[in-house]
């Protein structure tokens, strides 16, 4: 616990640490402009990339070495690897590291592989991992290809109007079928030196496993119907002949290498860009083609590696991570001339898009003109993104000549935005009416989330940009956007964090969206929400909450401090009018007193969210029981939980200046 001094001037407090934090920023600017933390995940990157490069025959044993060496850097101490800090470890998540480690020549004797082989075998073992886990041991004959769910590729010809089109799935989800359905088809098998299978991991033996994908729970519904409807698949799949084969897998192949990103990846993330490499191989298509070779080019470029281990990240931010560092510096007092923001407007001028992407099947007539979340995805621009970097170069003034290109791309970026507003009001992070709820019932679908539906915190940082640019209530778009936010309230006051962690992330995101569009920040639904974020205050001043809170409701709002949640917390206190409440000065002096004389702060706690894991995208209206489909521990099986390095700086930079703006009375 730390006892707060009595006698801090809060004010000067808060001044010397936004003065750290902006000279951090100041030194640690690319000289392009942008600034781009590490996405750190889970160790499943690093497993799959072993495994990719021994499908593809790529062995480069120093890197292999490397990787290794992070991989076991990562294991717990009761041999297994977890999804997010300090959670319970994950038996899919621990096979595949155990599978890599063996493929790249780590004796199953060595003590971290055998206290790796009992956390697996004390939780079932390979017969109690995910499909997209199975999938994986199929390629290497680790697994039998019938305990695989079956989606034929003929899938590809059905219009966008179908119901199972491509076009139903979220935009990851879209990328990763597509060339899903080539492996699943042509189940094909890559041998495995003898060492490196793991029948160990089979309680039963393989001869005794049951390969069959398990039954859904519960009475008959669109799970049920589904599971029976794989099962016809299966039969179409074993006819002798299948006339339209031949061409779907060229379409199929077609459709991947048009989607391939300028930096060689597929969707900017790491699921479509393994299983896009995967199909090509299938294919026929070799190193020497220009699409693997940019593939894999660009994947060895997402890696951090040094003299003894290298690590892959599931993805770069730079967008995001350059847009919200420069609206923090804009708004802590950094001039909005100062050379430092206006080469990062600029960076952000050349990154906006406008090209066409698969967006467009749900917003036909709407002219291009969003962000991507990373340096080059043009078929997938982020909404998200594209918000607050509307805001941030709002905020920033260039020499004379270049203001019409800074109000041209705002405009820009308004358009689009609003052409993407979904019809419930809300927006998602890169589709429009992406909700088709069936399609999280397939077989397929056992992890991370299938659908791209609105959430709280992207539609509050939509209303948070109207706002700031001087829209009301009045303008059609805030007013339906404004009646899905109130209605996304819980009970309890407190907001659903889709993209965040969690409960906190929401109020810290929709406070200053309603503050900033008008709203009289004195309502009792406010007030609600301004009482949950102060009963949720560590008694060290700082807020926290864990990972677990997706799938533990007593753990909303509940966990050790950190400086990203804290500053979610104050910038709805301050949102709020709040500035002055004691809640907000003990939050304050827990930034100023943590933060790091580098003008840092320390942060291992994973405060970004991928996937809750819950299929459909949203919050769950009831969270499933032991037993039931669909059920999550605080391991998070079907979760993808991200730390992203820059939260921890950034976010209290955002926070610390507009507590200072308040309590100045600016």
């Amino acid at each position: 616990m730390v006892v707060q001094p009595k006698h801090i001037d809060v004010k000067q407090a808060a001044d010397q640490a936004v003065r750290r934090s902006q000279d951090y920023f100041r030194r640690t600017q690319h000289p392009d402009g942008y600034w781009c933390g590490e996405l750190e995940s889970n160790s499943t990157m690093e497993a799959e990339y072993l495994m990719l490069c021994h499908f593809t025959g790529r062995h480069d044993p120093e890197r292999w070495r490397k990787v290794c060496n992070y991989i076991l850097g990562k294991q717990r101490s009761d041999g297994s690897w977890g999804q997010y800090y300090e959670a319970p470890g994950d038996v899919s998540t621990s096979v595949e590291c155990y599978f890599a480690l063996k493929l790249a020549g780590h004796s199953p004797e060595s003590e971290p592989l055998r206290k790796a082989r009992e956390f697996i075998l004390s939780k079932g073992g390979m017969p109690k991992v995910r499909v997209f886990t199975k999938i994986w041991l199929a390629l290497f004959g680790q697994w039998d290809w019938k305990g695989t769910p079956n989606m034929p590729p003929e899938m590809i010809f059905l219009p966008s109007w179908a119901p199972f089109n491509i076009y139903e799935f979220a935009s990851w989800a879209r990328a990763t079928v597509v060339p899903m359905l080539i492996i699943l088809t042509r189940q094909p098998y890559c041998p495995v030196p003898e060492s490196a299978n793991i029948d160990e991991l089979y309680p039963g033996g393989r001869d005794g496993t049951e390969y069959a994908l398990p039954k859904p729970t519960g009475g008959f519904g669109w799970a049920k119907m589904l599971y029976w409807v794989d099962k016809l698949v299966g039969l179409y799949q074993r006819l002798p002949v299948h006339p339209l084969r031949g061409r779907a897998e060229r379409k199929i192949i077609e459709w991947v290498l048009t989607h391939q990103e300028a930096d060689g990846s597929w969707a900017g993330i790491q699921p479509p860009w393994v299983y896009s490499l995967i199909a090509l191989h299938i294919m026929g298509h070799g190193p020497e083609h220009e699409a693997v070779r940019k593939g894999f080019q660009g994947f060895e470029g997402f890696a951090i590696e040094d003299e003894d281990t290298c690590t892959v990240q599931a993805c770069l931010s730079p967008v995001w991570d350059t847009c919200i560092a420069q609206l923090a510096l804009l708004e802590s007092g950094v001039a909005p001339d100062d050379p430092m923001v206006q080469v990062s407007a600029r960076w952000l001028l050349d990154k906006q898009i406008f090209a066409g992407g698969d967006w467009q099947v749900r917003a036909k007539d709407v002219r291009p003109g969003g962000w991507p979340f990373e340096f080059h995805n043009q078929n997938y621009p982020d909404i998200d993104d594209a918000s607050i970097v509307v805001m941030a170069l709002d905020q920033v003034r260039l020499p004379e000549a270049e203001e019409p290109r800074r109000a041209d791309s705002i405009q820009r970026g308004l358009e689009w935005l609003a052409g993407m507003q979904s019809k419930n009001g809300g927006w998602a992070a890169f589709d429009k009416d992406n909700n088709k709820k069936y399609l999280t019932k397939i077989p397929f679908s056992d992890f991370g989330e299938t659908l791209d539906p609105p959430s709280a915190d992207v539609t509050a940082h939509l209303l948070e940009m109207y706002g700031r640019l001087g829209y009301t209530r009045e303008d059609p778009a805030v007013s339906r956007g404004f009646d899905y936010l109130v209605g996304e309230q819980e009970e309890d006051g407190s907001w659903f964090g889709r993209w965040g962690v969690n409960y906190v992330y929401g109020g810290g995101a929709v406070l200053p969206a309603l503050e900033a569009i008008g709203e009289d920040m004195s309502q009792p639904y406010i007030r609600r929400a301004i009482e949950w974020i102060v009963a949720h205050q560590n008694e060290d001043g700082g807020w926290g909450e864990s990972c677990g809170s997706y799938v533990d409701p007593a753990l909303r709002g509940v966990g050790p401090s950190t400086a990203s949640q804290t500053a979610w917390a104050l910038l709805g206190l301050v949102a709020a009018g709040e500035h002055d409440s004691e809640a907000a000065r003990r939050g304050l002096i827990y930034l100023a007193e943590t933060q790091q004389e580098d003008g840092t702060w320390d942060e291992p706690y994973f405060t970004g969210t991928g996937f809750p894991g819950y299929g459909v995208g949203e919050r769950l209206k009831a969270l499933p029981g032991p037993g039931e489909t669909s059920y999550q521990g605080l391991d998070m099986p079907a979760g993808f939980m991200i730390n992203y390095h820059l939260y921890r700086n950034y976010w209290p930079l955002l926070a610390l200046g507009r507590y200072s703006r308040a309590i100045s009375g600016r």
